[in-house]
């Protein structure tokens, strides 16, 4: 496991993208409702549980540090006033604990932004769950974990056995003493120096393979071809797509990994499609609801695809490219609907989409910040998706906390601006859940969404199940 989280690591261009796009109403951390089963741990057990383990995760004592005159994008500091009851917080659900209760409080958490001059991470214990059940909400900001390298911090902070063996310890954490301007400036210079080496380096490395480096090169410019014409196929103007304000709502549906298999085993396609599918019906049917005509509509998502190598697992930072893929919400059937949607998103991932994203986010890695901060809102322009929705595999064996057992994970998106629902999907020890965060004042209707979910999954089941019996 990395122990990621050098003092003074710079912020890749991915990464500082999140901190250019966030604003009051948009705010970018991302995280998870974690249901477990029996009575709350005290604070203080949790806390201590927490303590022993952060230094498996060293950024999560960091905090972020702005270099002066422009000099390169921000760093990570250790926090010299690190104070880890900040960043763990206790509070009771009020009567009668249900689970109304919780995604009104995750509804709350999440409107909140995180502080900018403390490491940008928080943790809540919630007790009082019904059914004798508590729950933990996690929210990190995106520029410090996406989701797959969010799915190695869980398996660091949490346990696979319900009486694990004890965790050795390091040392007494000593933070290194923050930074001054003539250091944060140097470091910054080196940086910009460094940019021509490492084109010097690729140079070289061409002269010595020509062939692979021209192999490379035009299929990065195929890439680059078709994420510029995707400006010139807009997303359609949908209620998805308008002004938010910074409250949110949060709702979830949840359903098992076997029902996913059963769907695709049956009808096509690959357990993602099948994810796509469930969400375009439910927002066909909701469309309706508001009286929006769907005849020739298809909208856009934003698609969030890992390019984290195998060799790069529980390295803390982002590395992926986003994709268009289609909710061809014009399908009124459900069955050629997924068949819609696994067409199209096979024709993506033989396509060079995601591969010139990639290359725009290393090209941005050389750009100054002020650059870097207006190209980085391209990425969220309601001209190139009308949502998010991400799903990200989750362990399949069962975790713990101090002994108890997860149940459920709900996970957490981000609204970019302009974009007032995003879905995150996660499985877990067979089970799979789906969280919608959701613009507070415009989509007091977003549960019918979550409900819609669950009935698009029941009608591509009943398919699968007539195909399987035939």
């Amino acid at each position: 496991m990395s122990t990621e989280g050098r003092h003074l690591d710079r912020l890749t261009a991915l990464d500082a993208s999140f901190l250019s796009n966030e604003s009051s109403v948009s705010h970018m951390h991302v995280g998870a409702i974690l249901i477990f089963e029996g009575p709350p741990p005290k604070y203080v057990d949790l806390l201590e549980h927490v303590r022993g383990r952060l230094h498996l995760v060293p950024r999560f004592r960091q905090r972020l540090v702005v270099p002066p005159l422009e000099a390169g994008r921000p760093l990570w500091a250790d926090d010299v006033n690190f104070n880890l009851t900040y960043h763990i917080r206790h509070t009771a659900l009020p009567d009668p604990g249900g689970e109304a209760q919780l995604r009104q409080l995750a509804g709350r958490v999440f409107s909140q932004q995180l502080d900018r001059s403390k490491p940008l991470w928080e943790l809540w214990l919630a007790q009082g769950l019904e059914r004798d059940r508590f729950a933990i909400l996690t929210k990190t900001h995106h520029a410090m974990v996406d989701g797959v390298s969010g799915v190695d911090i869980g398996t660091v902070l949490f346990d696979f056995e319900r009486e694990p063996a004890p965790v050795e310890v390091s040392e007494q954490w000593v933070p290194q003493a923050a930074p001054g301007t003539t250091e944060l400036v140097t470091r910054g210079i080196s940086d910009v120096i460094a940019t021509p080496v490492k084109f010097a380096e690729r140079a070289i490395e061409a002269v010595r393979h020509p062939e692979a480096t021209a192999h490379k090169a035009v299929e990065a410019l195929e890439g680059l071809t078709e994420i510029l014409s995707a400006f010139a196929d807009p997303a359609p103007d949908v209620p998805l797509n308008q002004p938010i304000g910074p409250h949110r709502r949060y709702v979830w549906a949840r359903s098992e990994l076997a029902t996913f298999k059963r769907i695709k085993d049956g009808l096509g396609g690959t357990v993602n499609d099948v994810v796509l599918a469930a969400v375009t019906g439910s927002v066909r049917n909701w469309l309706h609801s508001r009286s929006i005509r769907t005849e020739g509509l298809e909208l856009r998502a934003l698609v969030p695809v890992s390019i984290r190598a195998a060799d790069e697992r529980g390295d803390l930072g982002n590395r992926i490219a986003l994709m268009r893929g289609p909710l061809p919400v014009y399908v009124e059937d459900p069955v050629r609907r997924l068949r819609t949607i696994s067409t199209a998103m096979e024709g993506l991932k033989s396509s060079k989409q995601a591969l010139g994203a990639e290359v725009i986010s290393r090209f941005n890695d050389f750009a100054p910040p002020t650059l870097l901060a207006q190209a980085s809102r391209i990425n969220f322009t309601t001209r190139l998706f009308n949502m998010i929705v991400t799903n990200v595999p989750g362990p399949q064996l069962p975790l713990y906390v101090l002994g108890r057992e997860l149940e459920e994970v709900f996970p957490v998106a981000f609204l970019p601006q302009n974009h007032a629902l995003a879905v995150a999907i996660m499985s877990y020890h067979g089970k799979v859940g789906f969280g919608l965060l959701a613009d507070y004042d415009s989509m007091e209707d977003v549960e019918a969404i979550a409900d819609g979910i669950n009935q698009s999954l029941a009608e591509l089941e009943q398919a699968a199940l007539a195909v399987t019996a035939a």
